[in-house]
């Protein structure tokens, strides 16, 4: 599929954000075919292109490659009325302004919403923050482990011993991009009826809650009982055994929602007969079960046990690392994995946008950009002086 294909083509995104959540939501405009204009500073541009792991041939992280791929980088520095200026510019004629920045720093430089749309009335503006913009977190650090650590979520990981655990991924800046996202392709639709831009607004924190939404209905509306997770082999903190992940002798074995009577049938397992015909006693003796599951799991490798669950229907399956994933028929089937080069010799394997149109998943060939890189094209372009 050709970039001039997507839904997207011919929009112009400003990205003013740095580290995730901001430009996990270019990414994925840049995916469905925006033209995606990274603002960097100068001297070293967004501060992830130091973190985590270094590639070798760039000295950007790889995370930075991972988030920025195919995206220009404009070098500004923001202190400098000239380059200011030709920022303004810039947005005059963009549709889409993305920005993160800690609360207070975007109305210090004057390009806040209000003063963003007297440049350009149609421009659909986008803030991402750590906990919104009213309240006493307002000035905490907008950072993941943290957002975490204030939204709840870490209790329904882990085991019911083990105290809260946070997720082993950045979930917060992934899901806040996701949902800036929606609310911009929304923002797009109705500025194509109206004519007009809109602010779009939302939080690490906000998605962090929009993520348990299951969770915290059902806690606010049984008179705040608060769930119980598993002692052993806990998934979900509101689900009744088998629920779980077990070790076989292979390896790992994943049961989702499963009849006990049936896997008891299933797995020839008399020991479970005292819980057959109770299912009330699934979850109020779910780790009993999942402890007798467990013993019986683990007497045969993972195969043995797909051999028996899957033809019956069980919803159950191999747990797998990332070397496995990749060498999957599975994923193969699903082509979500590209090369992306930049012409200085830098090449890095990534992944692929989920999305797929007109049954083609868009596909690109540039790296992340070298800080500044389409600085003087850009400049000629829009004539930012």
């Amino acid at each position: 599929m050709s970039e001039n294909a997507l839904p997207l083509s011919g929009l112009v995104v400003v990205d003013m954000s740095q580290f995730l959540s901001g430009p996990y939501c270019s990414l994925r405009l840049m995916d469905l075919g925006a033209r995606v204009i990274k603002i960097e500073r100068p001297d070293g541009g967004d501060l992830s292109r130091g973190l985590y792991l270094s590639d070798s041939e760039s000295g950007d992280s790889t995370i930075f490659h991972a988030i920025n791929r195919s995206k220009e980088s404009l070098a500004l520095d923001l202190k400098n009325p000239a380059d200011m200026a030709a920022l303004r510019k810039l947005i005059a004629r963009a549709d889409v302004l993305i920005q993160n920045f800690r609360p207070g720093v975007i109305e210090r430089l004057g390009l806040h919403f209000e003063a963003a749309r007297e440049i350009n009335p149609r421009l659909v503006y986008c803030s991402i923050s750590g906990y919104g913009e009213e309240g006493p977190w307002v000035a905490r650090p907008g950072q993941d482990l943290l957002a975490q650590s204030r939204s709840g979520v870490m209790w329904l990981n882990g085991d019911e011993g083990e105290g809260p655990v946070p997720f082993g991924l950045a979930i917060g800046d992934m899901l806040a991009g996701a949902a800036a996202a929606q609310g911009i392709l929304a923002a797009l639709v109705r500025r194509g009826v109206t004519g007009k831009g809109s602010h779009v607004q939302t939080s690490l924190l906000e998605a962090l809650v929009d993520l348990q939404v299951e969770v915290l209905t059902v806690h606010m509306n049984s008179g705040g009982k608060l769930p119980k997770r598993s002692d052993f082999r806990s998934a979900h903190a509101y689900l009744a055994a088998p629920y779980g992940v077990y070790a076989a002798a292979d390896g790992y074995l994943a049961i989702a929602m499963t009849p006990i009577a049936k896997l008891a049938d299933l797995l020839h397992m008399e020991e479970l007969s005292p819980y057959r015909a109770d299912p009330k006693s699934w979850f109020t003796a779910r780790d009993a079960i999942k402890r007798l599951i467990a013993a019986k799991i683990a007497t045969r490798p993972v195969d043995h046990w797909l051999s028996i669950l899957e033809p019956a229907d069980i919803w159950c399956a191999k747990v797998l690392g990332w070397p496995e994933l990749l060498s999957s028929d599975g994923f193969a089937a699903l082509d979500m994995l590209q090369t992306v080069k930049r012409g200085d010799g830098v090449s890095v394997r990534t992944t692929r946008s989920p999305i797929r149109i007109d049954g083609e998943r868009p596909e690109f060939q540039r790296a992340a950009p070298r800080v500044g890189e389409h600085t003087a094209a850009i400049r000629a372009e829009f004539e930012l002086g």
